[in-house]
């Protein structure tokens, strides 16, 4: 793990960008997908997506603001 000085985030990408590059750190997650699309049918997309050490699923998102629907 490496120590990242703290900062303000401007985009929730910033935050997603930065913890998926530790996600097998901090989570003991393989990261799969960024930004994984739903589908038409659901019309929407999932943060990160990964599998656990057991290879179970595992699905991250990513919130910026107080308030993140």
């Amino acid at each position: 793990m490496t120590v990242v000085a703290p900062r303000r985030a401007d985009q929730e990408e910033d935050v997603a960008g930065l913890a998926e590059v530790h996600m097998g750190a901090m989570l003991g997650v393989r990261l799969l997908a960024s930004e994984y699309n739903t589908g038409p049918l659901h019309d929407g997309r999932i943060g990160s997506r990964g599998l656990d050490e057991n290879a179970d699923p595992v699905m991250v998102e990513f919130e910026r603001g107080a308030d993140g629907g």
